[in-house]
């Protein structure tokens, strides 16, 4: 039998699926580092806690965590800091999540803090997002925890990728990005003192590629939000407003019905979705292939204030 050709080996790649053609090879390596994270935090840490969103990269951290310590026995609790004004279909997936897992789940609302008076909005519809570093530093000091693990990935914007792995956070809980402490040879520093915590970032180092690799490898269930459906929206400043409650179009807006998805989920009221028909996690990996902009810059609106939005926030207490 004769040797296939150039041309007909060509042709037979084109035909082959992105997803097939796509190594992988380099997920065990990155699942290995974030095992070995996740397991580094339970050993030098008295109370870490988990941030549990219901969103793509906590999932696959619980994957992992899954992985390193055994299902149902991930020694953690996890944390959920609430707006209020989060999809349902992502808050009810976390609840059911966690119950599946077996794990703790402690969820403290900004809501709460307004009672309080710790927050105050400027206006009834101000975005609360910012505002959860207060309720995230009310829920430190009441649970006193030492560590809070993170899903940011250095991938998805310019702040995010000054952080440490083991980033440090003084006594008021803020981050000083020119005093972080070295990471050589892998080796994490975790001295705390009185009052001080770290936020412990074991997915640093994937980016959004590798995160959809893994869900399609691993066959990690999602919120429905990750795939195409129909939802009504209006184009604003550049980006697809979903058409809620709480963001409804504005005079002159023209709404639309198309078939979107998010790439990321937070607040409604910050976060965008885009024009998407991937229905499965092996579409989106080839969707990821040609996107030229970032997850958090295509999608969120919050981020777009200012170059330096997402750093001051960080350096406020912020995720």
């Amino acid at each position: 039998m004769n040797a296939p050709t150039q041309a007909a080996l060509i042709e037979s790649a084109l035909r082959t699926p992105i997803t097939q053609q796509l190594s992988n090879s380099h997920l065990d390596a990155l699942e290995e580092e974030t095992i070995f994270i996740l397991r580094e935090v339970a050993a030098s840490f008295e109370r870490p806690a988990l941030l549990f969103s219901g969103g793509k990269d906590s999932l696959v951290m619980l994957k992992c965590a899954e992985k390193a310590f055994g299902a149902g026995r991930i020694p953690y609790p996890l944390l959920m800091i609430d707006t209020g004004h989060n999809f349902p279909e992502v808050t009810e997936f976390r609840d059911r999540r966690a119950k599946e897992l077996g794990a703790q789940l402690i969820v403290r609302s900004v809501e709460d803090s307004m009672a309080r008076g710790t927050v105050r909005l400027a206006h009834p519809g101000e975005s609360r997002n910012v505002h959860q570093s207060v309720t995230l530093l009310e829920a430190i000091e009441e649970f006193r925890f030492d560590a809070l693990i993170g899903g940011a990935r250095r991938d998805e914007e310019k702040a995010r990728a000054k952080e440490r792995i083991f980033s440090h956070r003084d006594s008021f809980g803020q981050w000083q990005p020119k005093a972080q402490r070295p990471e050589l040879w892998t080796l994490f520093n975790t001295r705390l003192n009185q009052g001080e915590h770290f936020r412990v970032f074991p997915i640093s180092n994937w980016t959004e590629l590798d995160v959809w690799q893994y869900i399609d490898r691993e066959g990690i269930e999602l919120p429905s939000l990750y795939y195409a459906h129909q939802r009504p929206i209006v184009e604003r400043k550049g980006l697809l407003v979903p058409v809620t409650a709480l963001t409804p179009a504005k005079e002159g807006e023209q709404v639309e019905q198309r078939e979107v998805r998010f790439r990321t989920v937070g607040d409604i009221t910050c976060t965008c979705p885009v024009a998407s028909s991937a229905a499965s996690a092996a579409d989106i990996v080839a969707e990821t292939l040609s996107v030229t902009v970032s997850e958090r810059g295509a999608t969120r609106m919050d981020d777009k204030t200012s170059e330096a939005s997402m750093e001051k926030r960080k350096r406020d207490g912020y995720f």
